[in-house]
C-alpha cells in the first residue's frame, strides 16, 4: 500500500533575498539582509453618512496604504555596496533617485524563489546605524527604511 501525503507544509521566513532591480552597479552583497519587515498593506475605510438614517454610517473601502520597508544588515562602506552609495547620495547630497523596482523573494531550500513581492517606486526615508559599543563584540548593524508606492505578491511555481 502506497501512502500519499497531500499535506501542505508551513513556509519558513528565514531564507530570502532583496534585489534592487534598477540600482546601477548593484553588487552581490546588496541582496543579503538580516531581516526584512514592512510588507504591510491596509485598505482605509471611509464613512458615508446617509441622509435620513441616523443610527449608523456606511463604511466603504478607500485607498490602499503601505508601510515603509525596513531592511537590516551589517554595515558596508560605499565602495563595497551600491545600496550604501545610493543612500549616501540621498541623505548627504540630497539626490533622491527612486528605484523603479525592488523584489523581495522568499527562497526554498534549493535557493529557488517561492514567493516574490514586487515593490514599485522605492526611495530611502531613514538610514540608521546601530550602537557603537566597545564592551560588545557585535556586528555593526545598519537599518534602512524605504518608502514604496505599492507591492504585488507573485506566487512562483
Amino acid at each position: 500500500m502506497k501512502l500519499v501525503s497531500n499535506t501542505v507544509h508551513q513556509i519558513v521566513g528565514f531564507h530570502f533575498k532583496v534585489s534592487f532591480i534598477t540600482l546601477s552597479k548593484a553588487k552581490a552583497v546588496d541582496v543579503k539582509f538580516q531581516s526584512v519587515t514592512g510588507l504591510d498593506v491596509q485598505i482605509e475605510k471611509e464613512s458615508l453618512k446617509e441622509g435620513g438614517i441616523n443610527n449608523f454610517e456606511h463604511s466603504i473601502p478607500g485607498r490602499s496604504k503601505y508601510t515603509a520597508l525596513t531592511l537590516k544588515r551589517g554595515i558596508l562602506t560605499p565602495k563595497d555596496s551600491a545600496l550604501t552609495k545610493w543612500c549616501q547620495q540621498a541623505f548627504q547630497d540630497r539626490q533622491i533617485i527612486p528605484i523603479s523596482g525592488v523584489d523581495v523573494e522568499l527562497l526554498n531550500e534549493k535557493n529557488e524563489p517561492m514567493l516574490k513581492w514586487q515593490l514599485a517606486h522605492v526611495w530611502p526615508v531613514s538610514w540608521k546605524v546601530g550602537e557603537l559599543n566597545a564592551e560588545r563584540g557585535e556586528v555593526l548593524i545598519e537599518t534602512l527604511e524605504l518608502n514604496y508606492n505599492h507591492f504585488k505578491l507573485v506566487a512562483i511555481n
